[in-house]
């Protein structure tokens, strides 16, 4: 399995000629979203991440879980476990019982789980797309579209509960036909966590390799 960076989950898009270049009806959803999140003191939640590209006939799926504090994550996707305490970032492959230490800078992860939420205030254009019923709820539909047009990715499509404006999923569109879905289950913000459990901890993984990169 190829390394799975959280900086995947994120970034760009074509504008289509007809879009606002601010849509007033999206702007209120993103905005109640955004603040459902930033309100949650920690939470954890199941994933599904697909990658599909019908050219290459290519279909992935791999199941993981991930739980959030703030700036702090720790993601465990396929064989991979992702920590990330805000300054460092472990990346523990199972397999081959290895851990990659290096040094965490935010301005490489522009779709780490914490920026997901407000990412569309700056150098975005949105749309809404539609509102429909989707396994027994209600879902509105948002495309995301990027103002630098260099960017690899061309859209990412926003799903949000339109009870709750829980994010539902979320697929990114890039430009060589790859299409990326993260969807998530089993929401739960009723945690008590400390900064401990955004640390790898050796004595937890019997003779892992670490590998320092800082």
């Amino acid at each position: 399995m190829k390394k799975i960076g959280l900086v995947f989950i994120l970034v760009a898009l074509m504008v289509n000629a007809g879009w606002a270049q601010k849509d007033p009806k999206s702007l209120a959803i993103l905005d109640a979203m955004s603040a459902k999140y930033q309100n949650i003191e920690a939470f954890k939640a199941k994933l599904v991440y697909k990658l599909e590209n019908s050219a290459e006939k290519l279909n992935e799926t791999f199941k993981g879980e991930i739980t959030v504090m703030g700036e702090k994550y720790r993601l465990k996707i396929g064989e991979q476990e992702i920590i990330n305490n805000g300054t460092t970032i472990w990346t523990y492959l199972r397999e081959v019982n290895e851990v990659n230490i290096d040094n965490y800078y935010p301005e490489d992860d522009p779709m780490a789980p914490s920026k997901i939420y407000t990412i569309y205030r700056e150098g975005y254009k949105y749309s809404f797309v539609e509102e429909k019923k989707q396994k027994g709820r209600i879902v509105q539909i948002i495309d995301l579209v990027p103002d630098n047009k260099d960017e690899p990715f061309f859209k990412i499509r926003l799903t949000i509960d339109k009870a709750d404006y829980t994010l539902v999923n979320y697929k990114v569109f890039d430009k060589n036909g790859n299409r990326y879905l993260w969807s998530v289950s089993d929401f739960d913000s009723n945690l008590k966590l400390t900064a401990s459990h955004f640390e790898f901890d050796p004595s937890q993984y019997k003779n892992v390799e670490i590998i320092d990169l800082r």
